[in-house]
């Protein structure tokens, strides 16, 4: 009797639940080891962005398709192909386009239905990638005006060759990795236990410490500060086009379109 007047209700999983913290550690102890050689000088300081991707970006994607259910062997595939990438991207601009293996790995797991609890994979209207476009405008578009106002900055393209090759360096690892993680993985996570607010603020708060972290971010107080609040916005509005779309992909333009105007901003 005691049974049926309390049924059984399943405790929800941890939010760290599936993290694969075997593949963590590695990447972890590989990463401090190689800056250890760079200091030394056995390694040429150069090797130091690709240490970042391979240990930054690999941690993120790789957790995010643990959390998603994909076995270990994938996660490491996408590592090993965003190690690849970085390489050959260091080796020349040109080698930027290494960066589609990693995405196109994604692409190929998301055909297979193995990435539906990441938004990946189902269907997506073309409204809601209308709408992701017109975010990542708006905000690039704000972007624009005030960093020119404020900080005098003007677009600029003569280097296309370094422009071409961090666009490249976005799709697949800085926004591949990011969407997938901080939106895909821990914000449709998280709502799952709260609220959509504290969904969000956890997922948006933890996106922009990942940046703000990143070593490559210039230290200057007004950019630092500017960072803060587009990057809030912007995740917090993909976090929005997620819940909304059930689809991942709009905000995956959305941080595409934003990222291709900053790094105008940022060349030459």
């Amino acid at each position: 009797m005691w049974a049926l007047d309390h049924p059984y209700i399943p405790r929800a999983e941890r939010l760290s639940t599936g993290t694969p913290l075997t593949l963590l550690v590695v990447l972890a102890a590989g990463a401090a080891v190689a800056m250890i050689a760079v200091q030394l000088g056995a390694l040429p300081e150069r090797s130091l962005r690709v240490i970042g991707v391979v240990a930054g970006h690999g941690a993120l994607l790789a957790t995010a398709l643990a959390w998603a259910g994909v076995g270990p062997r994938p996660q490491v595939i996408s590592v090993v192909m965003l190690g690849v990438a970085s390489i050959a991207a260091a080796a020349s601009p040109i080698g930027a386009v290494a960066y589609a293996l990693p995405a196109m790995w994604v692409v190929w797991l998301s055909a297979r239905g193995r990435l539906t609890t990441l938004g990946l994979g189902t269907p997506v209207t073309a409204r809601a990638l209308l709408a992701g476009a017109l975010v990542g405008a708006g905000l690039s578009g704000h972007l624009l005006v005030s960093a020119s106002r404020t900080l005098g900055v003007q677009v600029r393209v003569d280097h296309a060759a370094e422009v071409l090759s961090s666009m490249a360096y976005d799709v697949g690892a800085n926004v591949l990795a990011a969407e997938c993680f901080f939106r895909g993985a821990l914000f449709n996570r998280a709502q799952r236990r709260w609220s959509f607010a504290a969904a969000t603020g956890v997922a948006t708060a933890a996106y922009v410490l990942r940046y703000v972290v990143d070593p490559l971010l210039p230290k200057n107080a007004e950019l630092i500060v500017g960072a803060v609040f587009y990057l809030a916005l912007l995740g917090a509005v993909n976090c929005w086009l997620l819940w909304w779309s059930e689809s991942l992909v709009p905000g995956f333009v959305s941080a595409l379109v934003f990222f291709a105007v900053y790094r105008t901003l940022g060349a030459g």
